[in-house]
């Protein structure tokens, strides 16, 4: 999955006074587009050294650390130096052959729409500012205090002897089916989310509910939770026409279009492919 780097190292501690080197990343984002430095078709995310006028007071942000080189935001304007540079939309990260660069970009695109989104106070309004020891937001105003937000969502593979449950967004293409998944909602467990999430899209009871694994998913800010549940297949199909346009069971080998092992929805796909789930 996106997540799995090693051997390389990632740690998202916040440090307050981290000053920035010429060989630290900078991420600098356009929409959801993000600048990327092209050599020789190889394409890697650029260092201080690539920008013109970068200094301490330039409105740049720590975000975390990449082995042992750190990772900084650039709010201005960028300016770089003579080289190849690209805007690459952030979907880049499924391809990229440095799967640890692919990670950091995503993870860099997560923290920078937190910091967007909580510019102003969400209780009274005043423009916030970065709290000194910790990655947090603060109001002046109300001392009001906003942390990263990350929101827990379900995932789950639906299996009936050797055939699986997949379904087809509203918003995926024509061929592109993957598992059904949802947010948790307010006073719910993550397996009461599973079996709601399911009736809703689709209309099937499900049973044997078991935890799979885990995985933070910057794209959406959430934390993925893959289940794996059982059902019969001989229960209508019924999909809801909103989220949910197109919904069958699958055998192992007549699979359509799906996520790659990036997600752990795809993953979970696989393992049903390679039977071994």
């Amino acid at each position: 999955m996106i997540q799995d780097i090693l051997p390389h190292s990632f740690d998202n501690h916040y440090l307050a006074d981290k000053k920035i080197k010429n060989n630290d990343f900078l991420l600098h984002f356009k929409a959801n587009t993000l600048l990327m430095k092209i050599s020789n078709e190889a394409v890697d995310l650029p260092r201080m050294s690539d920008f013109r006028d970068i200094t301490d007071t330039s409105n740049i942000t720590f975000l975390y650390t990449l082995n042992d080189v750190s990772g900084f935001i650039l709010w201005d304007e960028a300016e770089t130096v003579e080289g190849d540079f690209e805007y690459k939309e952030i979907g880049f990260f499924r391809t990229i052959p440095q799967k640890e660069i692919g990670w950091i970009s995503v993870v860099g695109l997560h923290l920078r729409n937190w910091y967007i989104e909580h510019r102003f106070c969400g209780k009274c309004g005043a423009e916030t500012y970065h709290k000194s020891d910790e990655r947090a937001l603060v109001c002046p105003a109300c001392n009001a205090h906003f942390f990263p937000k990350i929101s827990p969502a379900i995932i789950v593979a639906i299996i009936c002897n050797d055939k699986i449950l997949l379904a087809r967004n509203s918003n995926f293409a024509a061929s592109w089916f993957s598992l059904i998944a949802g947010y948790v909602d307010v006073g719910e467990t993550l397996e009461e989310t599973v079996v709601r999430e399911v009736k809703e899209e689709v209309g099937l009871d499900v049973k044997n509910i078991r935890y799979y694994k885990s995985q933070p998913w910057p794209l959406s800010g959430s934390l993925m939770i893959g289940y794996i549940a059982e059902a019969n297949e001989n229960q209508p199909i019924v999909i809801d026409n909103n989220e949910i346009v197109e919904a069958a069971w699958f055998s192992r080998d007549n699979l359509p279009s799906h996520p790659t092992n990036a997600s752990v929805g795809g993953e979970l796909i696989e393992k049903f492919m390679n039977g071994e789930i």
